[in-house]
């Protein structure tokens, strides 16, 4: 297939490039030019913008599109009515922010945030209910041809947000450490590499559709579980210690994957239901594999960008000498 990667060299995009082209599929990218310039020297890039410069993308068909790109409903819906007649799937790269997490659980007809202010383009404040009018822009465009995919968290090696990352990094430190909140809260992450192999079956197999993609399993695994599993992939002598929710919502304790306040408005947030997207062919590698992965590649990242990794061990050597003193 040829297929055409709007973004392509940030995190989850070069993933995809390389399984696209293990799968022997022709890629070429559009991108502005400006991050990881020479990525990938044997693929074709063309040069432009979503606001407005989309003339390198005129006169050339492709088999599908892959957007990774499109925040903006406007930039959406030009590149798609641009190339609506000249390729056949377009596969639009949404979020699970688009949902109000003041739910019990998240299947694709869950409700969806509304749109407060459909004049705006404001990301930062509107992020969710923008890419809920991206999505509208692909299928009123592409009608049957449109394929949306809900990203939950993102992890693995590449992971520029450190959400994942920092539990194989603070467990494979070792000594005491804070397991937040209840054993039996649900956590959830989606592997990289699993969603390059979802998104290019989809474009393999014509599937049109929305699905979540949330895993590391389609039932829940619950934060004793994730900790210990990724306890499993190290040799460091760690030791984990529940600390009650209320102990660190007083202190402003956050914590990567952990959702406070248990039960709260913000419930359904690691209970996004992925069942259509395992049907579909979506498939989960296991957590430690995940886990160890991403630690092997922490390893090999500039020391300044390793010496800057935030474990906030001050702050949870403090908490934890609080909770052993009551």
């Amino acid at each position: 297939m040829r297929i055409l990667i709007l973004g392509g060299t940030g995190f989850i995009g070069p993933h995809m490039v390389r399984y696209a082209q293990y799968r022997g599929h022709d890629v070429t990218l559009f991108n502005r030019g400006r991050s990881n310039v020479g990525l990938f020297p044997g693929v074709e890039t063309l040069i432009g913008d979503r606001d407005g410069r989309l003339d390198n993308l005129r006169g050339r068909t492709w088999d599908a599109v892959i957007d990774n790109s499109g925040y903006v409903p406007r930039h959406v819906l030009d590149s798609a009515q641009l190339l609506e007649s000249t390729t056949g799937r377009y596969l639009f790269t949404s979020t699970g922010s688009v949902y109000d997490f003041d739910q019990d659980e998240l299947p694709e007809d869950a409700r969806v945030l509304p749109i407060e202010d459909p004049a705006s383009e404001d990301v930062n404040r509107f992020y969710g209910p923008l890419k809920v009018l991206c999505e509208e822009a692909v299928r009123e465009t592409y009608g049957s041809r449109a394929t949306v995919v809900r990203l939950h968290v993102v992890a693995g090696p590449g992971d520029p947000t450190d959400r994942f990352t920092y539990w194989p990094v603070r467990i494979d430190h070792g000594g005491p450490t804070i397991a937040p909140g209840l054993q039996t809260e649900p956590v959830q992450f989606v592997d990289v590499r699993d969603l390059a192999e979802f998104f290019v079956h989809l474009l393999e197999s014509d599937t049109g559709g929305t699905f979540n993609a949330a895993g590391p399993t389609l039932q829940e695994t619950s934060m004793a579980e994730f900790l210990y599993g990724i306890r499993a992939i190290t040799s460091a002598p760690v030791s984990f210690t529940w600390v009650d929710e209320a102990v660190l919502m007083e202190r402003e304790a956050r914590f990567p994957l952990w959702y406070p306040p248990a039960g709260g408005a913000t419930r359904g947030i690691s209970r996004v239901r992925s069942n259509l997207a395992v049907a579909a062919g979506l498939t989960f590698r296991p957590l430690a594999e995940t886990a160890f992965d991403t630690l092997e590649w922490f390893r090999t990242l500039p020391e300044e960008r390793r010496d800057g990794f935030q474990l906030h061990l001050e702050r949870d050597r403090e908490i934890l000498e609080a909770v052993g003193a009551r």
